[in-house]
Order: structure tokens, then sequence, then C-alpha cells
């Protein structure tokens, strides 16, 4: 950790979060150059998910190389194009809010900007009892889930996202969107989460990942295929990878985009990637307030645990002082966090301890403001999502 940023929080009373400005936008500005390392100049769209602070998300966006936003909610789309953060807001995951898709259909400027996700007839039924409600005067923008994971036999391997996999189903589902005058079909997105999202802890996480990129990759153009020989000529975008698989999925034909984000934040899980490692930009910084013993201390607060499948790389993770871990029945607690260490002999009551958490963007849900630093001096303070008083579910 950098002394410089330690040292321009140092008269602060914790708890509150920190960006390291530089550090983020460097690393936003490396996410570009591994996507353009296959000799291709696939542009980023940015995954808010991961960084729910919507100035970080503007400085971003004005750098060259990003188009657009993949956002985790249609509420938050449509927020997005208010605040004009965005014109070009695509949401990665299914609306079944009748009244949020009301919404959405029922101004020019959200028809203009957003782009919903289906993968299902349900789906469109769905929307088709919206509009039959709303009768919006424009068509309504839809992209394609695809299932991008491993099928092995009887073995799945990646996210349980959406039922079309194969190319004909790709294709059937097309079909039926272009039955409906009123749906306009405008990309396909497949996001390889056994490849961008799994960390490097084996090999047999390395065969795995080899034999997946190579199983998608042609899967994926011929699903293309069949979507345009289905008569789907509207085609505007094919978005796919992660921050894990930029590499990999930039040098597919067939890709237009990439959905990134998380290694703008460095999180923790990218410490056990074996192919890349952005610089940490984010953490939170809670105050010791009790010594249960000589080697340890305990912190207020803690949580912040990652989601996905429990285990211990979803855990905050000590960065400063060096040699604190957490108790192993104990973990990061709710509302404290004791610690164990030679370095906990020295800290006194309101030290600051720097934790990094495993995934970008959860912890913002803890904190209002984060504390921007940048050239060793906080330059200013950023809202996030809940300081904005902004919660998606």
């Amino acid at each position: 950790m950098k002394d410089d940023l330690r040292r321009a929080v140092a008269d602060l009373e914790a708890p509150f979060a920190v960006l390291d400005l530089d550090a983020a936008l460097d690393n936003a500005a490396d996410l570009v150059r591994r996507a353009s390392a296959a000799g291709r100049d696939v542009p980023v769209r940015l995954a808010s998910k991961s960084l729910r602070i919507r100035p970080l998300m503007e400085r971003v966006l004005a750098l060259p190389g990003y188009r657009g936003v993949l956002s985790f909610h249609l509420s938050e789309a449509l927020w997005l194009v208010d605040e004009l953060t965005s014109d070009n807001v695509l949401v990665a995951y299914p609306c079944a809010h009748r009244d949020v898709l009301a919404r959405w259909m029922g101004e020019q400027r959200y028809l203009d900007a957003v782009t919903v996700m289906v993968d299902s007839a349900e789906h469109l039924e769905l929307l088709d009892t919206v509009y039959d409600q709303v009768r919006p005067s424009a068509r309504l923008r839809v992209c394609l889930d695809i299932d991008a994971g491993l099928r092995l036999g009887p073995l799945r391997i990646g996210a349980k996202r959406s039922p079309v996999h194969a190319p004909r189903q790709a294709a059937h589902m097309a079909q039926q969107i272009l039955a409906r005058p009123h749906l306009k079909l405008v990309g396909l997105m497949a996001y390889e989460g056994q490849i961008a999202g799994t960390t490097d802890t084996s090999r047999a996480v390395a065969l795995m990942k080899k034999l997946s990129v190579r199983e998608l990759a042609p899967r994926r153009a011929k699903i293309l295929r069949a979507v345009r020989d289905a008569g789907a000529t509207e085609i505007e975008f094919i978005n796919g990878g992660g921050t894990g698989s930029i590499e990999t999925t930039s040098a597919e034909d067939s890709v237009t985009e990439i959905g990134a984000g998380s290694g703008i934040i460095g999180s923790a899980l990218f410490d056990h990637y074996a192919s890349f490692r952005p610089q940490p930009a984010e953490w939170f910084v809670l105050p010791v307030v009790r010594r249960p013993g000589r080697r340890t201390v305990t912190v207020a607060g803690g949580g912040r645990v990652g989601s996905g499948p429990p285990g211990t790389d979803r855990l905050p993770v000590v960065d400063w002082p060096e040699g604190l871990s957490m108790a192993r029945l104990e973990g990061p607690g709710e509302v404290q966090t004791p610690l164990m260490g030679a370095a906990a002999a020295s800290l006194r009551l309101g030290d600051h301890v720097w934790f990094r958490a495993a995934k970008a963007g959860e912890p913002t849900e803890f904190a209002d403001e984060v504390i921007v630093v940048s050239g060793g001096r906080i330059i200013d303070r950023w809202p996030t999502y809940r300081g904005e008083s902004r919660s998606f579910v």
C-alpha cells in the first residue's frame, strides 16, 4: 500500500472508504489496453455494479475505449439516463417489475437509451402485457442473453443464467422476438463467468478455463450466424467477457464489446489471478475499538463478504498494517472483527486498519461516500449509490 495514501487520510476519524483515483484510472486504461491485445480495438462497456459511484463512472466513461454502461437493474438504468451519466445502457439482468417496465416504455428518451435483457418466451410475454397497457410510440430494444457456460456431458460449469445455449435455441428465440413488431432485437450477450469470474487456484481450474475458451468461441460465432439467418438484421452489438477474460474474449471476431468494471477497483479476488494483476484502488478503513489480548485487537464493523460460492477468497483482506489476520472461528463480523498478529501490539484505540473487499462494487452499499485521493492528497468526496439514496435490488 502507498504510504502517501495513508498519510492523506491519517487525520480522519474512521470508519470511511478511500478511492485511489490514480490507480483506478490506470486500471481503467489497462482494461482498454487488454481489450486491444489481440489487434482488435474492442470497446469496453462499463459494468456499473462493480463501481456504484457515479462520479467515478463518468470519469471512466470519458476515457478513450469506453462505450456505454452495463447496468444491473432497469431502475438504475433509467436513473443513469436521468442524471446524464450515459445515453447507452444495457441492462444485464431481466426485469419482472411491471411498474418499472412501464416507466421505461413511457418515455422516448428511455426507449432510445436503454436496452433490456430477455432469454425466454416468458420475458417476451411480460413485455407484451406491459406494452399493451402503455402503447409506446417506439419499438422496444431487447438483447438476447446466451448461456456461455461449459457443458461436459451432464456437468454444467458456469453461471446459471439463460436457458439459451445452442445455436438452434438462439435462432428460435430470435424468431419469437422478430414475430413481435413492437420489439427490436439489437444485441446478444454471453457472459463467460466460468472464465472471467473464476480465480486461478489450481491446474484443474486452468484446464477448465482453457477448454471453455475453445468451446465457447466457435459456439458464439455459430449463434450469431443462426440468429442472423433467422432474420435478425438489426444486431448492433455482441457483448461478452468480463475483467478476467478480456484477452480471450476480445480475440473473437464475433464479439464487438467487452463488459467489465471490477478490474478498475482491483478488488482482492484478483490477487488470485495468474494472467494479470490490477492495482488496488479502493479500501474501507475501520477503527480499533478493543484489545482482547496483547496480540489481538478488535475493529468496529466488518462484513463485506463477497457474493458467490462461500470460501475464504470471498472474505475481505487486511492490507495494512501487514501481518494481521482474522480469527478463524469469527471472520469479518457485522459489528466487530477481531484481528490477530504481531502488528496488533502497536495499535491503539482509534487507529486505522485498512481492508480491501474481495469483490468490487458491493462494499459501497456500506458507505455514503468515498474519500477521493490523487497525487497523495484528498481532492474530493464522491457519493456512492447509497449516498445518493439509491439502492437497487
